[in-house]
Formats: C-alpha cells, sequence, structure tokens
C-alpha cells in the first residue's frame, strides 16, 4: 500500500506500529487492528504527486485533528445505524477483493489495478502461471500454506494454541530455503530512514483549497472505513462493544502521530480486524501486540522478513478472504428476507468493482431506499353501492412513493358520483399526498357530486 501510495515501503510499517501502539492503548474498540488501508491509496498517491510528501504529512496531520473533532462532537454513534445486510455485503466484499487481488500474488504476478481487471485476467494469470518455474514455485507455496491453515483446525487441541497461519507461514518459509526455491520474498530496508519529520513551515499549504479538500476526503474515508469495520466487528465477536466516538477520536491522534512521521494515514481495517477474532483475541492487548511485532521485527529484525515468500503472505490473505464470504448465509437469507440478500450482494460486488467506500455507499443508498418503499405500504380498497356515495378507504403509510397508484384509482371513479375518503387506517400522511389528495378532492367537487375526506388519519405531516 505504501508503494502504491508512492512512498517507500517502510512508510507502511511505520503507520502499522502507530496503529498499535498508539491506536490500540487509547479507548475506543478492544479488537479493531489499525494500520494502512487501500482504500486511501489513490488519495494519498494524488497528494504526494500533487502537493509533495513534506505537504502529505501536513495533510495527514489535519485529518486526524479533524477525527477527534467529529468523534468529540459524537458523531461516530451516527455509524450505529448501518444496516445487517450492508456489514455482511461489505465483509464479503473485503473477501472478495482480497481474493481477487491475492490470487496474482500466489503466482508472483502483479494484479491489476482495478477490480474488473483483476476478475477479466484471471484466464491469463492462470495460462501464464503453467508456463513459468517461478510462478509454479510461488503457487505450489501459496497452495500448500492455504492446506496447513485449513488442515490444522483439525489438528490436536494442544497444538491449535500455535495459530495455524503461523505454523503456515513457518513451513513455506522453510521450504522456500531448503529447496532454494526461486520466489518473490519479503523486502525490508531501515524503519528510521522512513521517519520524514514536519517542518512547521509547511503547515501555510493548508492554506490551498485543494489541500483542505485532501484533509477532508481523508479524514471522512479513514472515519467510515474505521466505524464500517466497527460495526463489523461487533457481529464478529461478542466481547464489550466499540464506543464509536472514542474510537474515532483515538483514530484522529493516530492519524496526527502518522501525519508528523511522515507516514501514512492509518484507520481500522476488517481483514486484520477479522484475522484478529479469528485468532481468538480477547483484550486489548492484541491491538497493541500488532504494533510491537511489527517495530521489533521491522527495526531488529529485517532479515527475518526478507526470507519469508510473498506467496505464503498472499496464502494466509486468500483464506482470511474466503472466510469472509458468507457462502452459507445467503441461501437462507434469500428465502427469508430476498430484499436484504439483494442488498448484501450488490454491496459485495460493487466494493469488488469499484472500491470499499463507494461501494458501502451503494449498498447503505440500496438499504434506505429499501425500508423506504417497504414503509410506504399501502392498502386501497373501493366501496360501490350504487346509490350513495362511492367510499375509497386508505390503509398503510401514503407516501409520495405510492402517490401515482392513489391518485390512478380516484381518477378511474366516476366524476357525477360523491366520493368519501376513509383516511381512518392511515398512519402516516406525507406532505405530498396530503396536497395531492385536498387536490383532487377540489377538482371532484367543481364537476358537481361532493367529494370529501370523512375521517382524519392518525398523522397527517
Amino acid at each position: 500500500m505504501a508503494v502504491a501510495s508512492g512512498l517507500s515501503a517502510e512508510a507502511g510499517l511505520l503507520t502499522g506500529i502507530v496503529g498499535g501502539l498508539v491506536v490500540g492503548l487509547l479507548p475506543g474498540s478492544t479488537l479493531q487492528v489499525s494500520g494502512p488501508t487501500a482504500s486511501l491509496t489513490v488519495l494519498v498517491l494524488e497528494a504526494v504527486k500533487t502537493y509533495g510528501v513534506a505537504t502529505l504529512g501536513v495533510i495527514v496531520i489535519a485529518a486526524g485533528l479533524l477525527q477527534v473533532l467529529l468523534g468529540a462532537l459524537r458523531w461516530g454513534r451516527w455509524f450505529r445505524a448501518v444496516s445487517v445486510s450492508v456489514v455482511e455485503g461489505m465483509l464479503a466484499g473485503v473477501g472478495l477483493v482480497i481474493i481477487a487481488g491475492q490470487v496474482y500474488a500466489l503466482a508472483d504476478r502483479t494484479a491489476p489495478t482495478s477490480g474488473t481487471g483483476k476478475i477479466t485476467g484471471i484466464p491469463e494469470l492462470v495460462a501464464g502461471a503453467f508456463q513459468s518455474p517461478q510462478s509454479l514455485s510461488a503457487l505450489a507455496i501459496g497452495v500448500a500454506t492455504i492446506a496447513v491453515m485449513v488442515l490444522w483446525r483439525k489438528a490436536p487441541r494442544a497444538l491449535r494454541t500455535v495459530p495455524g497461519p503461523l505454523v503456515a507461514v513457518a513451513l513455506a518459509t522453510g521450504a522456500s530455503v531448503v529447496f532454494g526455491l526461486n520466489v518473490q520474498k519479503v523486502q525490508v530496508s531501515g524503519l528510521m530512514e522512513a521517519v520524514h519529520l514536519v517542518n512547521p513551515g509547511d503547515f501555510g499549504q493548508l492554506a490551498q483549497i485543494g489541500v483542505l479538500g485532501s484533509v477532508v476526503a481523508i479524514a471522512l474515508i479513514a472515519s467510515a472505513e474505521t466505524l464500517f469495520s466497527a460495526a463489523a466487528v461487533d457481529r464478529l465477536d461478542r466481547q464489550p462493544r466499540t464506543d464509536y466516538d472514542k474510537e474515532l477520536m483515538a483514530q484522529g491522534a493516530g492519524n496526527a502521530l502518522c501525519g508528523v512521521l511522515g507516514a501514512l494515514p492509518l484507520a481500522a481495517v476488517i481483514v486484520r480486524s477479522s484475522a484478529n477474532v479469528d485468532a481468538g483475541a480477547r483484550t486489548k492487548a492484541s491491538r497493541v501486540l500488532h504494533g510491537v511485532w511489527l517495530l521489533l521485527f521491522a527495526a531488529l529484525l529485517p532479515f527475518v522478513l526478507s526470507v519469508i515468500p510473498m506467496a505464503a503472505l498472499a496464502g494466509v490473505l486468500v483464506h482470511a478472504g474466503w472466510k469472509l464470504l458468507p457462502l452459507d448465509r445467503i441461501p437462507a437469507l434469500w428465502r427469508e428476507h430476498r430484499s436484504e440478500a439483494v442488498v448484501l450482494v450488490v454491496t459485495a460486488l460493487a466494493i469488488l468493482l469499484v472500491n470499499m467506500f463507494e461501494g458501502v455507499l451503494i449498498g447503505l443508498a440500496l438499504s434506505v431506499a429499501k425500508s423506504a418503499w417497504e414503509a410506504s405500504q399501502l392498502r386501497i380498497r373501493t366501496w360501490d353501492t350504487g346509490t350513495g356515495p362511492i367510499t375509497v378507504s386508505l390503509s398503510g403509510n401514503p407516501t409520495f412513493l405510492r402517490l401515482p397508484r392513489i391518485l390512478d384509482t380516484l381518477e378511474e371513479l366516476p366524476s357525477d358520483r360523491p366520493v368519501e375518503l376513509d383516511l381512518s387506517g392511515v398512519r402516516h400522511l406525507d406532505h405530498a399526498c396530503s396536497t395531492a389528495l385536498a387536490a383532487w378532492t377540489e377538482r371532484h367537487n367543481r364537476s358537481g357530486p361532493e367529494a370529501h375526506i370523512v375521517k382524519e388519519p392518525v398523522n397527517a405531516a
């Protein structure tokens, strides 16, 4: 992510260290893990290209302070209103993104940048992998890593105290060294060289409209991903629920420090967080140790990282992505709540084909539209005895979404007969419907026979 953002790889490690040692210690969430996020990669790259690395630090500091302000104003709590289907769709979408991207790393290949490109490029990936000895070796390591993690769940309970991914990566690393396999390895150099402290004079760049726009965009996207992730983690585990406002302030403090150090902006990411939950984490210590281990290996033991095959790490991620797919939930959800299943699937596909932030927004918009449609359920009944007035009864929630149906019914009535509109069964009548009914009544009365409302609704607005 750091390299894709125009910075050194070590800048991403710095962000992960801050996410563990700083954000992990602050109140908010128990199990969320913070660090670099792919959703900010494009924004950071544009900021680096346009304003430079020095100004990026100022942007990230300001974005962090804005997050602290939003948390202090208690804006974080609004993210608790996210639909369950959107949250599950987000998890599924992240799983699909991980799988679609990491299958390329399984074969030591570079993944296309777009979601559609990753999908359409799979046939070419498969064909090319079997023509390259390096790709075949990497693929063997990656597949073996996945197999070890799957089989590790069936190992004796005493052995399973050691996390399966750790065992799988260790075995894959040992195999690559013993057999001398020519595959890509993790590359890390000096950590301190990645630190670029902000110059106080650079804060003058905040006077530019474009810089302020980047500040707001990074703050909002990082906050949204963090709190959407919190909603998902709360569903994955029964630990104390996230305090959204405090977590938002903790993320802001972490981003402010990342800006000071010249590192990437951070956010809580569902991939790392779900891996944390799956590993059996129960306390905030798991968040903090994430930063401790990064600092230890990157600063003191970089040579240990340099022997790990990239394909082994890709295998770990593919396995994690697969576990995020609710394959057993979708059939039952389709049978019981079809519209919720549609929201889940559309959200997941939108995240895969577009990006995390916009995909969730699409899911939220669809969920709101679905709720509005269901909330405007309406029943229309008509009685005509042939001699007295025609009675039209409305019950439910007449809103502007049902207005065409209401007007079609009324306009089909004979213009030479009196009409009574019975609204006693209406729970809520919005302004559009109220105005339209009044206008229709006035037009009908001009033709002679009187039309009138015989009973008022329970609530009119």
